[in-house]
């Protein structure tokens, strides 16, 4: 993870949080369960919380697994879509309904993205 992120997201030290896949997994499902029900967007905003925790501690740990093979095209792929991800981190909670759905559901999936990179490398 990027010293300016850690500084911008309030990163913890990654060594000190454990990778739960079940408890993500189920905040992914809950975060993109908001399409057929309409939470408010306080809800909306604590689960966005925890998703942002989650991507945080996944995107340690794929891309310390991904610089370690960085020159291959396929790392280079990923370190790009981590990126991606990384620059969406920063950006606040967004305001009006439509904009927090839409941030939640591309925040869940990020995560699920992540958490698919780390499950396939510790063979889960």
């Amino acid at each position: 993870m990027r010293a300016d992120l850690a500084q911008v997201t309030g990163a913890a030290p990654l060594e000190q949080t454990p990778i739960d896949a079940d408890s993500i997994s189920e905040t992914i499902r809950q975060a993109l369960h908001f399409g057929s029900v309409r939470p408010s967007r306080d809800e909306r905003a604590a689960v966005d919380e925890i998703l942002r925790g989650h991507v945080r501690l996944l995107l340690g740990d794929v891309r310390a697994a991904t610089e370690r093979q960085r020159h291959s095209f396929e790392a280079e792929q990923l370190l790009k879509r981590m990126e991606r991800i990384e620059q969406h981190m920063v950006h606040p909670f967004g305001q009006g309904l439509l904009t927090a759905d839409a941030e939640a559901h591309q925040r869940a999936r990020d995560c699920q993205w992540l958490l698919a990179h780390h499950t396939a490398r510790v063979g889960w």
